[in-house]
């Protein structure tokens, strides 16, 4: 019986003829990464492989310490003749697909992945494939997004209006991919843009790495709510609810994440406006990116598996679930992570 390429292990993703793991959660000798969030990329493994515009930024997250090799997008390595590349994923900047070949089979996995253009990161390409490795973070038929345009549109008229009454506006997403395209897209004009120690040093990484990125004051100890008044802060998660929060009142929170399609997100969270905006790909999109692959086989990770993996079976495709540690969007506990290295900061 012919064995597949790549096998799910407790480790992780493993491909035994090349003797690497794909995002492993576990201490591994070669790690290959897609991209720099927690889940996907952790500390101890002795060797790292992780696409360029990913390099500064592992080494903030992970340590200077760390084994790592950077390639750029399509560019490919070998090991034990297994051909290794990466393709762009389209998830945050730096985000890669994997792909693997060898004697003629070619798996890819995808990571985390979206298909709209975000105009940070590089858009997601598509890769033929005859097995695919996919998320389904929102692998649900509920789960529709609006073109990026018009959520930006809504979030200019709150800052906007928040502006001409003399309130601060406080945005909340992640720290690495979401507020990198928040800074990208928010109209600057309307005042100036701050943020929150844990962003700023994420930006400077990801600068230091040659990304162009719009500038944002630096939230320090003595930043006051008057210099702050009328302007756009982007923090993360963590900082909801916390006095570091509290000193620029009065303001108005609004929230970026896929979840605020969900009735009573955006109570749960304090939210005074939510906005659907996710970097992982929508039911239709997670749907037009597998077709694109014409994969014969379809492994589900991380998200609604079963019901999508029912789906594709009723639809034509060879699909399972695969049970991996991998977590969904915006993880706060990351964003707390983070934050145990900032203290000094913020």
């Amino acid at each position: 019986m012919k064995k597949n390429l790549l096998e799910f292990t407790n480790k992780g993703i493993y491909c035994k003829q090349g003797d690497f793991y794909i995002d492993p959660w576990q201490s591994v000798d070669f790690a290959v990464i897609t991209h720099a969030h927690s889940d996907h990329a952790r500390w101890g493994s002795k060797y790292y492989l992780a696409q360029h515009l990913s390099k500064e930024i592992l080494l903030y997250r992970l340590g200077a310490e760390i084994n790592l090799q950077t390639i750029e997008y399509n560019e490919a390595v070998s090991r034990n003749g297994v051909k290794i590349s990466l393709h762009p994923a389209g998830h945050i900047i730096g985000s890669a697909q994997i792909r693997i070949e060898y004697k003629g089979e070619v798996w890819v996995v995808s990571g985390d992945y979206k298909l709209e253009d975000d105009g940070v990161s590089t858009p997601f390409e598509i890769v033929k494939c005859h097995s695919f490795i996919t998320e389904s973070t929102f692998g649900m038929p509920v789960y529709k997004w609006k073109p990026q345009v018009e959520i930006f549109n809504g979030v200019n008229e709150w800052w906007n209006k928040n502006n001409k009454e003399g309130k601060t506006s406080l945005l909340i997403g992640y720290s690495l991919g979401k507020a990198q395209r928040l800074l990208q897209n928010l109209e600057h004009s309307i005042a100036p843009i701050f943020a929150h120690g844990v962003i700023a040093n994420t930006n400077d990484a990801l600068i230091k790495n040659g990304i162009n990125l719009f500038p944002a004051q630096r939230i320090t100890k003595e930043t006051t709510k008057e210099e702050v008044k009328g302007a756009m802060i982007l923090a993360p998660p963590s900082a909801v609810g916390t006095p570091w929060m509290r000193r620029f009142f009065p303001y108005s929170l609004g929230y970026c994440s896929g979840w605020m399609s969900i009735r009573g997100a955006k109570k749960r969270r304090a939210a005074d406006r939510g906005f659907v905006l996710s970097d992982h790909a929508d039911w239709e999109g997670l749907i037009t990116a597998i077709k694109a692959t014409e994969a014969e086989n379809i492994y589900v990770t991380h998200g609604y598996t079963a019901t999508f993996s029912k789906y594709l079976n009723e639809n034509g495709w060879n699909s399972q679930e695969v049970h991996t540690l991998y977590g969904g969007d915006e993880s706060v506990e990351e964003d707390l992570a983070v934050l145990e290295k900032e203290i000094n900061v913020i």
